[in-house]
């Protein structure tokens, strides 16, 4: 199914213009979106994909943004559904979703902090829903609300429409935020360490003092 569609790989190279203005912003903008880095991609997951594995290649470079060689087109019918771990705690800040300037591109995107989701979640509430607009160079953020996205492990990403047809092209999705590491395991030998360091000094008082049950 996903073949028909390799033949518009040219449609967006007509919009040469763009590139001009990407070649001008700020090197920071880049950094900025260099959340992709932090996902965990052996265990990213693309619900509906029409070609297993497609989904993680949308992850890329900002400089890649609007490469089109990689992509993930959507199998059954117009619906994708991502679900992102990150190998830290991300705070987001914004996410921008390209596709193609035709009636592919994405529609709405509900975005949701809870891991595994399934196409039996989707209806739930979501966190925050977005209505789009066609970007097909990749330059229009959404600002997330940062209080329901602040010490974020895990984020998925429902692209529920399109702009009328069959099935949803992606191209590039970017993330924009804040990364810290986990610490829990530093935290955890810290703790044993403590507990160890009495024994290792062997203080004799301590025996007849303790009511060990043994």
């Amino acid at each position: 199914m996903s073949g028909h569609g390799h033949g518009h790989g040219g449609g967006g190279h007509g919009h040469g213009s763009g590139g001009c203005e990407a070649e001008h912003e700020p090197a920071e903008r880049g950094l900025e979106y260099g959340l992709y880095q932090r996902i965990d991609t052996e265990k990213l997951q693309c619900l509906n994909e029409s070609r297993d594995g497609d989904g993680k290649l949308v992850f890329k470079p900002w400089d890649q943004r609007t490469d089109r060689e990689r992509f993930v087109e959507s199998d059954a019918d117009e619906e994708l559904l991502f679900n992102i771990p990150f190998t830290g705690s991300v705070k987001l800040k914004g996410i921008i979703i390209s596709g193609e300037d035709d009636e592919t591109h994405p529609a709405e995107i509900r975005l949701q902090n809870i891991p595994h989701m399934s196409f039996d979640d989707v209806g739930r509430e979501p966190d925050q829903a977005f209505r789009l607009n066609r970007d097909p160079l990749a330059q229009l953020e959404y600002p997330t609300k940062i209080a329901r996205f602040t010490n974020v492990n895990h984020l998925s990403i429902h692209v529920s429409k399109n702009f009328g047809t069959e099935t949803t092209r992606v191209y590039y999705i970017g993330l924009r935020g804040e990364f810290s590491e986990a610490y829990r395991h530093e935290v955890t030998i810290c703790n044993y360490e403590a507990t160890a360091n009495p024994a290792d000094h062997k203080v004799e008082s301590f025996i007849p003092q303790t009511n060990f049950i043994s």
